[in-house]
């Protein structure tokens, strides 16, 4: 007897894809399977608990997490078994990250999960090996088994930067200001210090940066010291530089460059990854465990609509976020750039994903009228989609229920009609993002300006990172806490980002407003327990 693995509705991208054959049966792949954890009903009750500001919750040590939650050693053993009797190599086993991987040929694959792998090709992402049928597990697996990720090796997930199109003057009559990431600290009122003894991990599924660029780009600002990198290979991922500044490598250098801008004592960790559902979730799995870096803050600048996530992929994809959360990591990733469609021209409002989780800080984008010295003039919704410049994404979820720290809400429209928040609502929180007003940086040397909500998660990561090193102890899941202070952020009031409009308080497009950073110190920074 078999068991099959939940089922997965299909994405539109895989109905919208040519089949071009099936796939050699001799290729070796890697194919990670993600079992359950060891109590995961305590599990939820500790996350429900420090959702809900229970005094006597608190997050736990990477120590203490592993010992509570890891994998069941039977269960590890049922999936050694099961490789061992389908001919599959068993290539790494991690109890904390609840993974075994196996390697082996797609015919093995195929015949030990009855699935048939295909070659296809799309219009915009090109040719991956995709999945037909469902997977079959045997009955004495299949309860341990909560995703079978790497079968399919579709890209999952696009960086959420814009450049800065020349000779465009931003809306409202701000054009030609730009800023450092310094400035925009400055601007936002992070508190003073620089984040030494804090680990950022810094997620990137693609591109690369030559630490003699980086280096540059700092001493430029005047950092005489700058962030001590570490590079973090993720299965085949690698740092490869490709030196085009339209592809990730331009990802990575914003996000190194205004996460070690803003906290330049700070360790930065680039978790490198393949594009795929099994390389991103794996990524950050690798940065939640991480026992020797110890990332406090994990940034996230990549991502993709709800719609394009196989159901098993979000779902175990969530369940890594959830142990960030309950271990005091704070997770903050981009909402994506392309307003409240999130790029899929369906006609649909769409969130994107791993913004959308609610273990996550959504960051949205706004559009800043400010001076370096001179402080905030005004604030808008980043939305520059009438001349091709993309808009902050934002929107209510279709695959997470309403957190009990959104309870109360309710949703504007542009229309000017309003309705109680039925779902996630995302983003949290907000920063400038329009790349008229957008970041200086360099790529591969080259100095440039960049915008995306991509610019913010790290934003939001460094400015984590100092209130972390000035306490002595991490912020942790702080959307809990932030729903209970909205006056410790900058209400946007103005804008929209397509269906949904800026309004006071908590809205679809700018969240509970971009950082007050003495205020938000105020609140997150939370005393070493005796």
């Amino acid at each position: 007897m078999a068991r099959h693995l939940h089922a997965d509705r299909e994405p539109r991208i895989v109905a919208e894809s040519k089949c071009l054959g099936p796939c050699d049966p001799a290729e070796r792949i890697h194919v990670t399977i993600m079992l359950r954890r060891q109590e995961e009903g305590q599990l939820d009750t500790l996350v429900h608990q420090l959702a809900t500001g229970d005094a006597q919750a608190k997050p736990l040590s990477r120590a203490a997490f592993a010992q509570r939650f890891s994998a069941h050693p039977d269960d590890i053993r049922k999936a050694e078994d099961f490789a061992r009797r389908h001919q599959l190599t068993v290539d790494r086993v991690d109890p904390v990250e609840s993974v075994v991987v196996l390697s082996g040929t797609i015919q093995q694959f195929e015949a030990a999960f009855g699935v048939k792998l295909e070659r296809f090709e799309h219009r915009s992402i090109g040719q991956y090996r995709g999945r037909s049928g469902p997977i079959a597990l045997p009955d004495d697996l299949g309860d341990a088994v909560t995703a079978v990720l790497g079968l399919d090796s579709r890209p999952q997930a696009r960086p959420h930067f814009r450049l800065r199109p020349p000779f465009r003057p931003a809306r409202g009559g701000a054009a030609g200001v730009t800023f450092t990431p310094v400035q925009l600290a400055s601007l936002y009122g992070f508190p003073a210090g620089d984040g030494a003894g804090q680990c950022i991990a810094i997620v990137e599924l693609g591109g690369g940066y030559r630490a003699a660029d980086i280096q540059q780009y700092f001493r430029g600002l005047g950092i005489t010291t700058p962030p001590t990198l570490v590079d973090v290979n993720v299965g085949t991922g690698r740092n490869a530089p490709s030196g085009d500044p339209n592809g990730p490598d331009g990802e990575v250098a914003l996000d190194i460059e205004i996460a070690g801008a803003i906290a330049p004592a700070a360790k930065i960790a680039v978790y490198f990854a393949s594009n795929s559902d099994a390389g991103f979730i794996q990524a950050v799995n690798a940065a939640v465990s991480d026992t020797t870096n110890k990332p406090s803050v994990i940034s996230i600048s990549w991502g993709g609509p709800e719609a394009v996530w196989q159901t098993q992929s979000a779902q175990a994809f969530n369940r890594v976020l959830q142990a960030a959360a309950a271990q005091g990591i704070t997770v903050c990733a981009a909402s994506g750039d392309s307003g409240s469609g999130d790029g899929l021209q369906d006609g649909a409002d769409h969130v994107d994903f791993p913004a959308s989780s609610p273990y996550v800080l959504g960051c949205g984008g706004t559009q800043l009228d400010a001076l370096p010295g001179q402080g905030i003039r005004s604030e808008v919704t980043w939305n520059d989609e009438a001349s091709g410049g993309g808009a902050g994404g934002g929107g209510v979820s279709t695959l997470f229920d309403l957190p009990t720290w959104q309870q109360g809400l309710a949703v504007t429209r542009a229309d000017g009609s309003s309705t109680p928040l039925a779902k996630r609502g995302v983003p949290d929180v907000a920063g400038d993002a329009s790349p008229q007003t957008g970041y200086e940086v360099s790529v591969a040397g080259t100095p440039t300006v960049m915008g995306g909500t991509s610019a913010v998660a790290p934003l939001w990561a460094a400015l984590i990172a100092r209130i972390n090193a000035a306490a002595g102890a991490s912020a942790g899941w702080v959307n809990p806490v932030l729903y209970k202070n909205p006056g410790a952020l900058r209400d946007i009031t103005q804008g929209s980002n397509g269906t949904y409009a800026a309004a006071s308080g908590w809205d679809a497009c700018t969240g509970l407003g971009s950082p007050n950073g003495a205020q938000l110190a105020a609140i997150l920074a939370r005393k070493p327990s005796s």
